[in-house]
């Protein structure tokens, strides 16, 4: 079952996404300034787009990522987030991607919760997801709330489908993306990979 979030803005009181079997319903596109997110258990976040001063929050973050949470997120291990790799990251092309982060402001300087991020393919009119959200975040809706950014931005795009690669380990996105009604298979010559799609 998907945790609910609360919106703090007073416009917004949102549920998180449907789950499986249920249309995703377009939410207003989030504001330049961000929107308050609260957690049941009253921690605050801002949703907000990603920005190329976000470098350094976004390698604070990847220390405290576990070796395995690395390998489920890129896909291989790495032991560093290498500063030009981090820039290109924040400094995204919004004609050919969408980058969301949970910002936590309550700290000085505001620390990066999570990440949810889309590269849209023209010639396909499809998109690749990818999602991050902190361990000490994790398991309470927050994957959720990014991913339904995501969908209702490939929407904005009128894209056909929404996609990605997750590590069959990753029970939990991969739980996720049932519930959000996404589709799986395994792919034959990627041992341990399934490719999730969601048609829009």
């Amino acid at each position: 079952m998907i945790p609910a979030i609360d919106f703090v803005s007073p416009a917004s009181h949102a549920s998180l996404p449907p789950r499986s079997g249920q249309r995703f319903a377009p939410k207003p596109f989030a504001p330049a300034a961000g929107e308050k997110v609260r957690t049941q258990d009253e921690r605050e976040l801002t949703l907000r787009m990603i920005e190329p001063g976000d470098v350094a929050a976004m390698q604070r973050c990847f220390t405290r990522l576990s070796p395995e949470e690395i390998r489920r997120r890129f896909l291989h291990a790495m032991s560093e987030l290498p500063t030009p790799m981090a820039q290109q990251l924040c400094r995204i092309d919004p004609s050919r991607e969408t980058a969301f982060v949970l910002m936590d402001e309550s700290l000085h300087p505001a620390e990066m919760r999570g990440v949810g991020r889309i590269y849209v393919d023209d010639t396909t009119d499809t998109a690749e997801f990818s999602v991050l959200v902190e361990h000490a975040w994790s398991r309470i809706g927050l994957g959720a709330l990014l991913m339904q950014r995501l969908v209702d931005d490939c929407r904005r795009r009128s894209l056909y489908e929404l996609w990605g690669y997750v590590l069959q380990e990753n029970r939990p996105m991969l739980q996720l993306c049932k519930e959000l009604g996404f589709t799986q298979r395994a792919i034959p010559d990627e041992p341990g990979t399934a490719l999730i799609t969601l048609k829009l």
